[in-house]
């Protein structure tokens, strides 16, 4: 098994044995391009984000992982969704099963410099919007970008 795999409204799909606070970033330069991530777990292209630690607010945390994983500071500016879908489940190697409960921001760059800042991917690049179907990606990360390009004028919730 890869070390993640994600179900959609999958019969299959094993029981969830925890639930985590977990963020994305969708972050943009100046040219619109949106920050994207080569994952270690599943070689898919994801946004950078990851869980939420003890200790830290909401805020905090997209950002302490958008550092982490691209080394660019970020300032969050707004919420794309909330998505705690019970439907959609994440298997890791090890054995956790986790329900998805991941709130997705918005933001900006307010310092650093992009590189791949830690084992989690492999590459770390800004894409034209253009360019964003040709990559292999995960459902979720797909439904998150599509509500951000939607400029939606309240956040998604489901």
């Amino acid at each position: 098994m890869p070390g993640r795999v994600e179900y959609f409204d999958d019969p299959s799909a094993p029981i969830a044995n925890s639930l985590v606070v977990a963020v994305t970033a969708i972050v943009t330069n100046d040219d619109g391009d949106l920050l994207m991530q080569k994952r270690t777990d599943n070689d898919l292209w994801g946004l950078p984000g990851g869980a939420m630690n003890i200790g830290e607010s909401i805020g905090q945390a997209v950002t302490r992982e958008v550092l982490e994983e691209t080394a660019l500071q970020i300032q969050p500016t707004g919420i794309v969704g909330i998505y705690s879908d019970p439907g959609h489940i994440i298997a890791y190697a090890d054995g956790e099963v986790r329900q998805e409960f991941s709130i997705c921001f918005t933001a900006r760059i307010v310092g650093g410099q992009l590189t791949v800042g830690d084992t989690e991917s492999t590459e770390v690049r800004f894409v034209k919007r253009s360019e964003i179907e040709q990559l292999s990606m995960g459902r979720s990360t797909r439904i998150r970008i599509q509500h951000f390009l939607e400029r939606r004028t309240l956040p998604y919730f489901a």
